[in-house]
């Protein structure tokens, strides 16, 4: 099952592909979803099989070397109802403009289908990783050069995906990228219900995407302001936004 989030306005929009964390559903998202989808792209958020808080017999996190195609069967399939004309899809989505994300261990699926040879979907143009970090169960993502470009935001008090595991894939990352430091923030609730780091993933997040999918000129200045709030968030850029 995939939950689809889009604007009213007619249209084709750029497609947002969203995954999950580990033993939950993307309900607990639907602000950070509604946002992206009012501020003009078509969200989808896929409920991954087995990582999902109801899958039977459990949620199994040994899964999670399968998400990364999951994401891709997603892009595809949305692409095909799009150009299919399909009911409230048809040609609404714009097949050139395309990002990933995803939080905690759907963060690890966007990152991998971003960035990861062995995964690596060339329809992507940026992701935005929420609290992730490599998966766990391969071996080190290979960065080529040049990559989508990439927004990383973590959590510093984040005890389930620590700072570290942003830092490590962050450094590897050839530019264009960027990390916000959600100062004292811990893993899940910046990105569901949590204030003001909600609202301040929310814009930083969205004009990131304006400016590599949308082309807006002035929307890393606007991440920049959004990203730079004193003892809450701060913003590491490379390079640096003039």
């Amino acid at each position: 099952m995939t939950l689809i989030r889009y604007p009213t306005a007619p249209g084709r929009f750029p497609l947002i592909v969203f995954g999950h964390g580990f033993a939950v559903t993307p309900a607990p998202y639907a602000s950070l979803l509604r946002a992206w989808a009012g501020a003009g792209y078509v969200v989808a958020a896929p409920v991954f099989p087995l990582g999902n808080a109801n899958a039977p017999g459990g949620p199994n996190e040994q899964d999670l070397v399968n998400q990364p195609r999951d994401m891709s069967f997603v892009i595809s399939r949305l692409l095909a109802l799009s150009g299919a004309g399909t009911r409230s899809l048809a040609d609404r989505i714009d097949p050139r403009k395309i990002a990933v994300s995803g939080q905690s261990d759907g963060g690890d699926t966007a990152l991998a289908v971003a960035y990861d040879p062995r995964y690596r979907d060339n329809r992507i143009g940026a992701a935005v990783i929420l609290s992730g970090a490599e998966i766990p169960f391969v071996s080190k993502i290979r960065f080529s050069s040049p990559s989508p470009p990439l927004l990383a935001t973590q959590g510093t008090a984040d005890t389930i995906n620590p700072p570290g595991f942003t830092d490590t894939f962050f450094a590897a990352a050839p530019p264009p990228k960027y990390r916000v430091a959600l100062l004292g923030a811990p893993h899940l609730p910046p990105y569901t219900d949590m204030e003001p780091q909600l609202g301040i993933v929310e814009r930083a997040s969205i004009a990131f995407l304006d400016y590599y999918l949308k082309g807006q000129s002035r929307a890393l200045a606007r991440m920049a302001a959004a990203a730079t709030v004193p003892g809450t968030a701060e913003l590491t850029s490379d390079p640096p936004i003039r």
